[in-house]
């Protein structure tokens, strides 16, 4: 996007900038700094690209700007203020998309994602991903990608799909990269802000390019025009792979019956998930954090109880892990498994949940036991949760998940009547309640209101309406208007 600064704090050390979305996008000035990428390694499973780079060289002369200001704290030497101003015009990339109430994050470390490789115009490192592990081809790739920056500036992050590939197939893909770009400042030049420069691939074509590899034996699609999209994309990216696109034909069973992912979504949006051992675990999504609590269940082990409780855990480890893949969770999550006694029990599960997170694509970064007995990791949330795509707020409920008991909407219904008959001094009245709430009055609190219209001498009407909600009610003056309280 290229955006206009709306507003700079320095206090907070972000800048709030319209690009053209319904809410300001948010930047950081951690998002501005020069080099924030490890030369030697890189973690490329970020599907989006979205690596820290070096300053926007169309936009900000930051060495200019710097000086010798030390007046940033929390280790900035600088104020953002230092480095940007209102209006000033931005170019910057979506790094985590509007998630609730809070508007997009940007960055103006700009980077752009191959299948191979993501080119980062405005850095000059070089990085190999971690899961590349053989010495002698992480030297391989290095030393092409040395060779090709002597004639392009820029830096690269080279991907795990990488491994293997000849020199030829990694500069034609730099040559794209570089052209794409070429072609971001061109347009980012003409446009006015705020406005949209680039768009990444489609969701389809995204997938493609960063799960389609030469260990996938095929891919089934069950859209004919998602099916042409795809073939086209993998035609001028990667040919050699065109015989594993399929297209699924079958009416029965459907694409996601057949291969388990309508089983694995609904389960994937359920609070409830069981083990295969009887246990269970709870994973609650609030504002502020994901909360994965650890229960026995039904499993009771044939030993004792510490080794129960071990395996249990163990067990759960792997679920879990699965379970945050899945829903794609991020931000802050906390793991309360059941309390171990033994030290080395709880080094054993620590170490599992490690192991299992080092081959998760999104960054995480995780603590050991605190001393309540929690896991506290932190996971990269570049995008909404499955759950935030694929649910909606409850109407009913307002999103607590929960609603007032009956006797707790029959009791403040009851005050309701007694607040309106002081407001008014009016003695005629006719309320109206969801037909559920009448009829539990009716049935099981009518003594109550015998009561209160005995002593504030009502002539009262009580009527019942299916479609209003549980514990709303309405009161009239009879044949008259409504009244309304606070």
């Amino acid at each position: 996007y290229k955006g206009r600064v709306e507003n700079v704090l320095p206090g907070m050390q972000v800048a709030f900038v319209d690009i053209g979305l319904d809410r300001h996008a948010f930047l950081h000035i951690s998002d501005i700094k020069f080099e924030s990428i490890n030369g030697d390694e890189a973690d490329d499973e970020n599907s989006d690209g979205n690596r820290g780079a070096s300053k926007n060289a169309d936009t900000l002369d930051l060495k200019a700007k710097l000086g010798k200001s030390s007046r940033g704290g929390r280790g900035f030497p600088f104020l953002i203020s230092d480095l940007i101003s209102k209006k000033e015009e931005l170019l910057v990339q979506v790094g985590k998309e509007p998630i609730g109430t809070k508007g997009a994050r940007v960055t103006s470390n700009i980077t752009l994602p191959g299948r191979y490789v993501v080119y980062m115009p405005n850095s000059s490192n070089i990085g190999v991903s971690r899961r590349i592990e053989a010495a002698t081809e992480r030297d391989r790739l290095r030393n092409m990608a040395k060779a090709i920056k002597a004639d392009v500036e820029g830096g690269f992050i080279i991907r795990t799909a990488a491994e293997g590939i000849s020199e030829s197939e990694f500069a034609a893909e730099i040559r794209y990269l570089i052209k794409q770009w070429v072609d971001v400042c061109e347009r980012a030049r003409r446009k006015s802000a705020p406005s949209l420069i680039s768009e990444d691939l489609s969701f389809t074509n995204r997938i493609v390019r960063d799960m389609l590899t030469k260990d996938v034996k095929q891919l089934l699609i069950d859209s004919k025009s998602g099916y042409q999209e795809t073939m086209d994309y993998v035609s001028s990216v990667m040919p050699d792979l065109k015989p594993r696109v399929s297209l699924y034909k079958d009416a029965a069973p459907t694409l996601f019956e057949a291969y388990g992912v309508e089983r694995a979504l609904k389960e994937a949006l359920s609070e409830k998930i069981w083990l295969k051992c009887g246990g269970h675990i709870i994973i609650q999504q609030t504002e502020a954090m994901v909360s994965i609590d650890v229960n026995t269940g039904r499993f009771v082990g044939k030993s004792d109880p510490d080794n129960t409780i071990l395996s249990a855990n163990l067990e759960a480890v792997e679920e879990v892990v699965r379970q945050i893949q899945l829903r794609d969770l991020g931000g802050i999550i906390v793991v309360d498994f059941i309390d171990m006694e033994e030290a080395a029990h709880r080094k054993r599960v620590f170490k599992m949940l490690q192991e299992a997170l080092r081959k998760d694509r999104a960054r995480t970064n995780i603590l050991h036991f605190s001393d309540l007995g929690l896991v506290e990791m932190t996971r990269q949330r570049t995008r909404p949760s499955l759950s935030t795509l694929l649910m909606e707020e409850c109407p009913y409920c307002d999103g607590h998940g929960t609603v007032l008991s009956i006797e707790t909407v029959v009791i403040q219904l009851l005050r309701g009547i007694k607040a309106a008959h002081n407001h008014t001094k009016h003695s005629n009245l006719r309320v109206i309640a969801n037909d559920y709430v009448v009829s539990h009055i009716k049935s099981q609190m009518s003594h109550k209101l015998g009561e209160l219209k005995k002593s504030l001498q009502l002539d009262l009407v009580l009527e019942s309406d299916p479609d209003l909600h549980l514990e709303d009610y309405r009161i009239f003056v009879s044949g008259g208007e409504e009244i309304f309280l606070d």
